[in-house]
C-alpha cells in the first residue's frame, strides 16, 4: 500500500542536511527563463490531456510536487522528504494500472509539500500565491488525529484591543477550520465574566459540522475587547463542559482539549488545574500567546507544559496558520506511537472540475486517507507523523453498488454518513445558479435525512415503508407513491447504503430468451440508443476502451471484437430482448415516414424507452423545423435515462393505467421572463415494461 511504501522509504533514507535535489515542482514545470533555459525545479514535464481526469493535462507516468508559498521549496526538510517519497511514483502507477477507476492519489507531508499523481501543472491564484496547504485539508487532519472535543477560550479583556483581537479572531477561525463532523466544539469569551459566543450552546458541546463552524465564525467576528481578564471562571466552565460530556457519554468520546487564546495577563489560575485536571491530565491545554509583548509568556508556557499541551507565540497574522497546526501533531502522538493505521473517509466535498458535466448529486467526492509514521528505532517512541496518503473517490463509484436498471422506474439509491448526512441522493442539489454560473451551496454536504437517520447512523440493517409524495418537473407536479426503504452499512466505511423501491416496480426483472444474433440485428439499427450514464460495460478499466460509447462497447463485446470488456451479462440479456420486442414499432414508424400521407401535422417525434435504458427514436421533422430541439438529447436530462432517474415521460406514464394516454406539456427554464413551451408528449405504458410516446 501507499502508507507501507512511504514508511519503508523513510526507514531506509538517511537525512542529509546538504542534499541537493532538482525535483519536478508542479508550479514551475515547463517554465523557461529569458534565455530559453528551464528554470530551477522547472524542467520539462510531459503533460497530455486525459479524459479520465476530466481532460486536464496530466502525466500518468510521474507524480510531482506542490509547495505552498509560505514554505521554502528548497528547505532541507522539503528536499529530504521529496527525495524519500520518490519511491511512491512506482506505487502510484502500479495502483492506477491495477484499478483504472482510481482518480487522484497523493501524499501530504507534515513538512508542507504535496506529492500528487498524476503530475499536473499547478496554477497560482491571481496574486501569484499558492495558498493550498495539504496540512489544512480535512482528509489530512482527520487521518492525522482522532476525534476530539475542544473548548476554545478567548481573552476579550481591554488589553486585547486592536491588532491582538484581530489575530485572536483569526486564530479561532483557523482552529475551527481544523475540525470536522466527528469533532465537537464550543467557544467561550471572557473578560470580567464568562460569555458564551452562542448563548443557545451554553454548557454543552456541539458537532463541528460546516453549519456550526460557519455560525461560530460570524459570532466571533462580532466580539469586542473591554474589561478585566479573569481567566479562572472561564477555565472552570470549560472543564465542567468537558467533564459532563465524558460522564454522559456525549461528544467524541476521545481526545479532549482546551485552547486558550490570550495576551497572557492573568492571575490566580494554577489552582483550577489542580482541582479539575490533575493528576490524570485527561484534558490537554494548548496556549496561544497573542501579540509581540512577552511579559506574561511564562504564565502561558506553564499552563501548556503542565497540562500535556503545547505553547505557541503568535505575534502577527502571518504566524497564525503554522502555529495553530502544531496542536494536531501533539494530538496525533498517541496514535503515532501505537502505529494505529486507521483508514478514514472524509465528508463529501465538491469536485469543481465536474460542474456542468454530471448530474448534480454525483459531483460530490470523498477522500480515503491513512496516516504515515516514522518506523525508525531512534524516533519510534517520539511519535513522529511523516504525513498522510490518500486517494479521491467519486461518489458515483459507490453508487454503482446499486445498478439503475435493478431499481425500477421510481427506485433509487442513496448514501448516508455515520453523522446522518446525505452523501448522494437524486434530489440532492448541491449547486445553485448565480447569473450564468453554477456555484456550490454553502452547506451542500450537510443535508439531513430525518426518517431513517437514527438507524443508519448506528450502521443497522433494516427496512421500512412510507407513503410519499414525489415531486417531478422541479416541483411542478406530484406523484403519490408507496415506497419500501432498505438500508445497510458499507463495510470498512462510515457510510450506509439505502435502496428505495416503489410498490409495483422493481420487484421482478423480465429476462427474455433471444439469441445474440437476433438481438444484435435489432440493436444495431440507427434508431436505437442506450443510456450513456449507465454501465452496461466497464469502459473505464482499459484506456483503449474509453473512446467507446456504451452502445458501441456492448456491440463490440457481443460481436467478439472486444472479449476483454467487463459487461453486465444480466443487463445485456435484457437489452437484447428489448431490442427484439420493440423492433416492430420501429418498422411501423419507418413505414409511416415513407408513406405519402405521412403522419399527422404537428407530430415531430415518436419514441419509446424500456427498463433496460434502451430507447428508440424516430424523427418525423428535420432539426431546423423542430420545436422541441433539446428534447431527448443529452442536454435535456429530464427526458433521458440518467444514473439518477428514468425519463420524466416514463415515470409519469408508469403511474397511469396501462393503455391510457397521458398528455402533458414539459416546460423549459424561463428565458427573459417568458415561458418557452418545448413540446407536447403523449405516453402509454404497455405491460409496465415499455413506455411509448409520440
Amino acid at each position: 500500500s501507499l502508507a507501507e511504501n512511504a514508511e519503508d522509504a523513510d526507514l531506509y533514507h538517511d537525512y542529509n542536511a546538504s542534499l541537493q535535489f532538482d525535483y519536478f515542482n508542479s508550479v514551475l514545470v515547463n517554465t523557461m527563463d529569458e534565455d530559453g533555459n528551464y528554470v530551477e525545479l522547472g524542467k520539462e514535464f510531459i503533460l497530455e490531456e486525459n479524459e479520465h481526469f476530466n481532460n486536464l493535462p496530466v502525466n500518468t507516468s510521474l507524480s510531482n510536487i506542490q509547495v505552498p508559498t509560505n514554505v521554502y521549496n528548497k528547505d532541507p526538510d522539503i528536499l529530504n522528504g521529496v527525495y524519500m517519497s520518490e519511491a511512491l511514483n512506482e506505487v502510484f502507477v502500479e495502483n492506477f494500472e491495477k484499478d483504472p477507476t482510481l482518480t487522484w492519489q497523493f501524499f501530504g507531508s507534515s513538512t508542507g509539500f504535496f506529492r500528487i499523481y498524476p503530475g499536473i501543472k499547478w496554477t497560482p491564484d491571481a496574486n501569484g500565491v499558492i495558498s493550498f496547504d495539504c496540512r489544512n485539508r480535512n482528509w489530512y487532519i482527520q487521518a492525522a488525529t482522532s476525534p476530539k472535543d475542544l473548548v476554545i477560550v478567548v481573552d476579550i479583556s481591554g488589553s486585547m484591543k486592536g491588532l491582538r483581537l484581530t489575530i485572536a479572531k483569526h486564530t479561532i477561525n483557523t482552529i475551527l477550520d481544523t475540525l470536522g463532523e466527528n469533532d465537537f466544539v464550543n467557544i467561550i469569551a471572557y473578560s470580567d465574566y464568562v460569555h458564551y459566543v452562542e448563548p443557545c450552546f451554553k454548557g454543552t458541546l456541539v458537532q463541528a459540522d460546516l453549519d456550526n463552524r460557519e455560525h461560530f465564525k460570524l459570532l466571533v467576528d462580532e466580539l469586542h475587547a473591554k474589561g478585566e481578564g479573569k481567566v479562572k471562571k472561564a477555565l472552570k466552565e470549560s472543564f465542567r463542559i468537558l467533564n459532563e460530556a465524558t460522564a454522559n457519554g456525549q461528544g467524541s468520546l476521545c481526545n479532549q482539549a482546551i485552547m486558550l487564546i490570550t495576551d497572557g495577563a492573568m492571575e490566580d489560575f494554577q489552582q483550577v488545574f489542580e482541582d479539575y485536571n490533575w493528576p490524570e491530565k485527561r484534558v490537554r491545554v494548548f496556549t496561544y500567546l497573542i501579540g509581540r509583548e512577552m511579559t506574561f509568556a511564562d504564565n502561558v508556557k506553564w499552563i501548556a507544559c503542565n497540562n500535556k499541551g503545547y505553547y505557541t507565540h503568535i505575534s502577527t497574522l502571518a504566524d497564525v496558520q503554522e502555529n495553530v497546526m502544531e496542536y494536531l501533531h501533539v494530538l496525533s502522538r498517541p496514535m503515532v506511537i501505537n502505529h494505529d493505521h486507521d483508514i478514514i473517509w472524509t465528508e463529501a466535498y465538491m469536485d469543481s472540475v465536474l460542474f456542468n458535466t454530471q448530474a448534480q448529486s454525483l459531483l460530490l467526492m470523498t477522500t480515503v486517507a491513512m496516516p504515515v509514521f516514522s518506523k525508525k528505532n531512534e524516533t519510534r517512541s517520539h511519535g513522529i507523523l511523516l504525513g498522510v496518503v490518500g486517494t479521491d473517490v467519486p461518489l458515483r463509484e459507490l453508487m454503482k453498488l446499486a445498478p439503475r436498471y435493478k431499481l425500477g422506474v421510481h427506485g433509487y439509491a442513496f448514501l448516508n454518513t455515520n453523522n446522518g448526512y446525505i452523501l448522494s441522493h437524486p434530489d440532492l442539489r448541491p449547486l445553485y445558479k448565480e447569473g450564468k454560473k453554477l456555484k456550490p451551496k454553502p452547506n451542500y454536504n450537510s443535508v439531513d435525512l430525518s426518517e431513517l437517520r437514527t438507524a443508519m447512523v448506528k450502521g443497522e440493517t433494516g427496512s421500512l415503508s412510507l407513503d410519499v409524495r414525489a415531486t417531478v418537473e422541479k416541483g411542478r407536479r406530484v406523484l403519490f407513491l408507496k415506497n419500501d426503504y432498505f438500508y445497510t452499512s458499507i463495510n470498512e466505511t462510515p457510510f450506509s447504503l439505502g435502496i428505495v423501491l416503489t410498490r409495483g416496480h422493481g420487484k421482478y426483472i423480465l429476462l427474455g430468451n433471444v439469441s445474440i444474433e437476433e438481438g444484435l440485428h435489432d440493436l444495431m439499427q440507427p434508431d436505437v440508443t442506450l443510456s450513456h450514464e449507465w454501465t452496461y460495460c466497464e469502459t473505464d478499466i482499459d484506456p483503449q476502451h474509453r473512446k467507446y460509447t456504451q452502445l458501441q462497447a456492448v456491440i463490440r463485446y457481443l460481436t467478439g471484437k472486444e472479449p476483454d470488456l467487463e459487461c453486465d451479462e444480466e443487463l445485456l440479456q435484457e437489452v437484447l430482448f428489448d431490442a427484439v420486442v420493440t423492433a416492430p414499432l420501429e418498422a411501423y414508424w419507418t413505414a409511416l415516414l415513407l408513406n405519402e400521407t405521412g403522419v399527422e401535422e404537428g407530430i415531430e417525434t415518436s419514441f419509446l424507452g424500456t427498463r433496460a435504458g434502451l430507447m428508440r427514436i424516430t424523427r418525423f421533422v428535420g432539426t431546423e423545423k423542430r420545436v422541441a430541439k433539446k428534447f431527448l438529447t443529452n442536454s435535456d436530462k429530464e427526458s433521458i435515462f440518467t444514473m439518477d432517474h428514468f425519463p420524466l415521460w416514463y415515470r409519469r406514464a408508469a403511474e397511469n393505467p396501462p393503455g391510457n394516454f397521458l398528455f402533458y406539456i414539459p416546460r423549459e427554464d424561463t428565458r427573459d421572463g417568458k415561458i418557452v413551451i418545448a413540446s407536447t408528449v403523449v405516453t402509454v405504458t404497455v405491460n409496465k415494461k415499455v413506455a411509448v410516446a409520440a
